[in-house]
Order: C-alpha cells, then structure tokens, then sequence
C-alpha cells in the first residue's frame, strides 16, 4: 500500500503534506512525494527545494511513515511527472493541494490539478488549504 502525495512548497501543498501524512498513518503504509521543481521566479524563499524535501521527508519521519522522496527534473510537466509515478508505484490514493480560484479561473482547462484526477488510475484526495 502506497499514499502518493503530489507536492509543491504553497500553502495548498502544505495542506496536503498534513493530509497524506494522516492518511498514511492511518492506512499504515510508506509515502512517496513526488516533487517537481518550479521556476525561481516562482519561489519565494531563498531556502533550496533539498532543503525543503528533506523537511517533508522528517515531517514523514516524525510521523512514524516510511518515506521515498522523488524529485523530478525541472521542465518536466508536473501533472505528467506524478502520472508516471502513478502508474510505476500503483497508490492507494494520491492526495494533491488545490487552490482557490476565481470563478473565471474555473473556467479554464488543462489545470495541473485537473490532469492529475483525469490520469491516475488511483483514488485522489484533493485538499484546500485554510481560508487566509
């Protein structure tokens, strides 16, 4: 037994590191977090994307949760990356932050988000983060 969580550092992400760390805990099986790299203009902390999973990894730790931390190359398509990672490591569920959006935003197609529930073979826990 598997929980994928799909993970980019965002409060969403966040949200859904705390969801897949208690799901796995509670089905009683290992995590893998797939990650891909987002552009520097896109990060706002000096802190490097190593550092970062290696805090996710000792979140897991703390938990109890055996952990494999998969870190996919920049450029590759996020909702892609955690697809392939899908269908290598046959999850029980994949568990993935989502952002509030506009109801223009809702409108358009193609989200990351949208992809990964359309591809994956696996149950998917979409999760919100806290109302700001």
């Amino acid at each position: 037994m598997t929980v994928l969580l799909a993970y980019i550092r965002t409060p969403e992400g966040d949200a859904a590191l705390a969801v897949a760390i208690t799901e796995a805990s509670r089905r009683e099986t290992r995590a893998v977090v797939v990650n891909v790299t987002r552009p520097a203009a896109e990060v706002d902390s000096p802190v490097s994307a190593e550092q970062n999973l290696d805090a996710v990894a000792a979140r897991f730790a703390e938990a109890g949760v055996p952990v494999e931390v998969r870190q996919l190359p920049a450029g590759t398509d996020p909702a892609d990356g955690v697809i392939a990672v899908a269908t290598e490591t046959g999850p029980d569920v994949v568990v993935i932050g989502l952002r509030r959006r506009t109801a223009v935003g809702k409108l358009i197609v193609g989200s990351t988000s949208q992809q990964i529930l359309l591809g994956v073979d696996a149950p998917v826990l979409a999760v919100k983060a806290a109302a700001r």
